[in-house]
């Protein structure tokens, strides 16, 4: 079956953080005067990330902030887990609106070398999707870095009201790009939520994992042909 649709996943697989989180954190409780080590910071943030259950609402809804308070329970989370007790609700509240408002900001992200090459060679044949567990914001971050032109839509996990690898994500994906599963591939770095989450719904996959297995690798597969059971 051709390959007519490519769903890209964005943050880790398009785009990065431009600092270590661990920093930005850092920087902006000190703001607030909540001192907190980067790599403590850090640690907890991935933990907390690990074993915090991704959003999800019922069938045909979706998060009315756009899951901003899911985003603040989690940096509550992590601050609580580094000074090993809560922050006040509006120290909190102050403290996460500015962590909010810096990860909208397209200078907060940068892009990965591989990107613009690989979406100027595949968008001349292919429909480009971006599928991602995000919010509203990423809208504005991909155009901010000249990225959101070479895609048709834009699926949030936000606007879904699920995250992936829950299917919904990725029905949601193939009805916006028109095509079956068999001719779509999902692009991605996730294990869980990309490799697993596309294939559970018959998308061929392609795991990235720069540098040995970037998005360049997937262009020559792509034009290989050779795009199923890339990872």
């Amino acid at each position: 079956m051709p390959l007519k649709t490519l769903f890209f996943d964005a943050a880790g697989t398009l785009i990065k953080p431009a600092e270590p989180v661990g920093a930005t954190y850092a920087r902006h409780a000190l703001k607030h005067g909540i001192v907190a080590e980067p790599g403590a910071i850090m640690g907890a943030f991935r933990a907390a990330w690990k074993e915090t259950l991704p959003p999800l609402h019922p069938a045909g809804q979706t998060a009315e902030d756009d899951d901003r308070g899911w985003w603040q329970a989690l940096v509550g989370d992590v601050f609580g887990r580094v000074l090993g007790a809560p922050l006040a609700a509006g120290m909190l509240e102050a403290l996460f609106s500015g962590l909010y408002a810096h990860y909208e900001e397209a200078q907060a992200w940068s892009v990965f070398e591989d990107v613009a090459p690989t979406l100027e060679d595949l968008s001349r044949d292919h429909r480009l999707l971006v599928v991602s567990n995000f919010d509203r914001r990423l809208r504005s971050i991909l155009a901010g870095h000249d990225l959101l032109r070479f895609f048709a839509q834009v699926i949030l996990s936000s606007e879904v009201g699920a995250a992936k690898p829950h299917p919904r994500m990725f029905e949601a994906a193939l009805a916006a790009g028109g095509c079956l599963p068999g001719e779509a591939l999902h692009i991605g770095d996730d294990l869980k939520c990309d490799l697993a989450g596309a294939e559970s719904c018959g998308i061929h996959a392609f795991h990235v994992q720069r540098p040995e297995n970037g998005l360049r690798a997937l262009v020559q597969k792509v034009r290989a042909g050779a795009y199923s059971g890339l990872h």
